[in-house]
């Protein structure tokens, strides 16, 4: 499902450099990414969404290399196939939780909305447990609240792979557990693949699979 052969990259001027020679990630399989800050976790996971491309090798994700393709092919790509979790949520302040969970509808035209999408998006807030909030905006919500509606937006889509950057960083233990929980029992209903980027070493036991960056170099 995720596959990376032979990657490097650098930031210019920087001093940073990653090396992953290879790293494959199998369709269904929820993997979690450690490694020491500023290792580069988070740009591994922004080279596996598209967001970044690598100076060397191949990033294929699915059936599409996208390491080889043109930004606005990785946009849509991302947006069509790809649920992206951030540690900051990234919800948009001046729209309802409904319309946040929707924005991938909104953003590509390639997705369409009708009533069995807007069905989808009321029943991830029902299993989310964030249905009574359907109608707020985010400033009224509780920051385990906002992460529910960051995991429905990335999961609204179908999609097969799903990227999380530190889903639980701002959030207490006791919440960090079930929201990861919310997102691994959703995934799993739909065969999904799971990578997230994490710091909290308490949640390693609900991935298949943990993968230590400093391995990878």
């Amino acid at each position: 499902m995720i596959s990376i052969r032979d990657m490097s990259f650098e930031y210019p001027d920087s001093g940073f450099s990653l090396r992953a020679g290879k790293l494959d990630i199998d369709s269904g399989q929820t993997a979690a990414i450690i490694g020491p800050s500023g290792s580069g976790k988070t740009t591994l996971l922004h080279i596996a969404a598209g967001i970044l491309l690598p100076i060397t090798g191949t990033v294929r994700v699915s059936d599409t290399q996208i390491s080889h393709q043109n930004d606005a092919v990785r946009r849509a790509f991302r947006i069509a196939n790809i649920g992206l979790i951030f540690q900051e949520f990234e919800l948009l302040e001046y729209l309802t939780v409904r319309q946040n969970i929707l924005l991938p509808y909104r953003i590509n035209p390639a997705l369409k909305l009708n009533a069995s999408v807007r069905n989808q998006a009321a029943a991830l807030a029902d299993a989310t447990d964030i249905s009574e909030t359907l109608d707020r905006r985010p400033d009224r919500l509780s920051q385990g609240q906002r992460q529910r509606v960051a995991i429905c937006r990335a999961l609204v889509t179908g999609p097969k792979i799903i990227l999380a950057d530190e889903p639980t960083g701002n959030l207490d233990p006791q919440i960090s557990r079930t929201i990861v929980q919310v997102l691994l029992e959703q995934a799993a209903r739909r065969d999904a693949t799971v990578l997230m980027v994490t710091h909290d070493h308490s949640l390693l036991d609900r991935f298949d699979r943990i993968i230590d960056l400093e391995d990878l170099q």
